[in-house]
């Protein structure tokens, strides 16, 4: 018990620095990973999933996108179109990311979830093009609640779309991009009358990550932060 009690106060402060470097280049990028943890875990439980699985599940989430520290802000923030060129730089990220949480142990497998969070059932996604069996469940939870997130809120380059947008477009993919019992779970937490999208993501918004290992404090009331790795 007390060595997995390390290990999470570890993760707590990898989390804790990774989350206030992404969001002093990029706050748009911080939120959203906050929000897909989230989602992610709620899709986790909702697959009856353990706690534990849920918790990878959510730390993953977090830290999804730190690849896109290497990324130009231009590029991440630029309102029109990608060029091939810079739509490259954005397809490395999951490498990026990968790489730079490889060395640290992590007691799930968080950092193949990074690597294949963007591939897909049928082969074309990225970065490596691997298919279904290929994909672990955890990167197919983080893939399903990556891309709800992401077209349910603004980006640079275009509005929200809607979450009924983005139920929709899971829906018509089942089982061609995105895993059947993820995308299952995702549409049964939707329909449920206590599951509401917009208290989880304004949640997810107003959440502090920190360690009382680390001695975080509060800035504005100087107390400890809540340790938010549940």
């Amino acid at each position: 018990m007390k060595r997995e009690h390390s290990k999470l106060q570890k993760v707590d402060g990898v989390i804790y620095a990774v989350s206030r470097i992404v969001e002093s280049r990029d706050p748009y990028t911080a939120g959203h990973q906050w929000r897909v943890a989230e989602l992610a875990r709620a899709i986790a439980n909702e697959m009856g999933l353990s706690e534990w699985q849920g918790k990878g599940c959510h730390v993953a989430g977090l830290l999804h996108d730190v690849g896109k520290v290497a990324v130009p802000a231009e590029i991440l923030n630029k309102p029109g179109k990608l060029s091939r060129n810079e739509f490259s730089l954005i397809k490395n990220h999951p490498w990026v990311g990968y790489e730079i949480l490889e060395k640290l142990g992590f007691p799930w497998p968080v950092t193949q979830a990074i690597l294949q969070h963007h591939e897909r059932l049928n082969g074309t996604g990225y970065p490596a093009g691997l298919s279904d069996k290929e994909i672990i469940l955890e990167a197919k939870i983080l893939g399903v609640a990556d891309v709800v997130e992401a077209m349910s809120s603004d980006r640079p380059y275009r509005p929200a779309l809607g979450l009924d947008h983005a139920l929709k477009e899971i829906s018509q993919q089942r089982d061609i991009l995105y895993d059947s019992e993820v995308v299952d779970a995702c549409l049964r937490l939707f329909k449920k009358n206590d599951f509401a999208f917009e208290k989880l993501m304004s949640t997810a918004d107003r959440r502090e990550y920190a360690t009382t290992a680390a001695g975080g404090k509060n800035n504005e009331t100087g107390d400890t932060l809540i340790i938010c790795v549940h």
